[in-house]
């Protein structure tokens, strides 16, 4: 399994509210149509309004959301990501982020009751 985790930081024109619409609205299901069957897990996190609880890192995270994508190998997962949509989907994601961060990850459960 490949998983693959984007940092977004929103565009200074955008309310979080803006936003969120855009992601959960607009460019997931973009991502969905276009990447369909390769993607074996797509999970969207976007920041809460406020963090009062407790041990929080003492600095504001630089970050508005990330974006998790699973696939089930390497080669898959750069099928995916080579698509000749994918200057469309990165398009969307530039005029609506004002900057965004990428990490291949390897996945270490710890606790996982799911």
């Amino acid at each position: 399994m490949v998983k693959v985790v984007w940092f977004l930081k929103k565009a200074d024109h955008l309310s979080m509210e803006e936003f969120r619409r855009w992601w959960l609205d607009g460019h997931a299901p973009m991502i969905r149509e276009k990447l369909g069957d390769m993607l074996h897990r797509y999970i969207v996190d976007i920041r809460t309004d406020h963090d009062d609880l407790p041990a929080a890192a003492g600095t504001p995270c630089e970050w508005d959301g990330i974006a998790e994508e699973w696939f089930e190998s390497e080669e898959i997962a750069r099928r995916a990501l080579s698509l000749p949509s994918a200057p469309e989907t990165r398009a969307d994601v530039m005029a609506h982020v004002s900057r965004m961060a990428r990490m291949v990850v390897t996945e270490h459960p710890i606790v996982d009751r799911g």
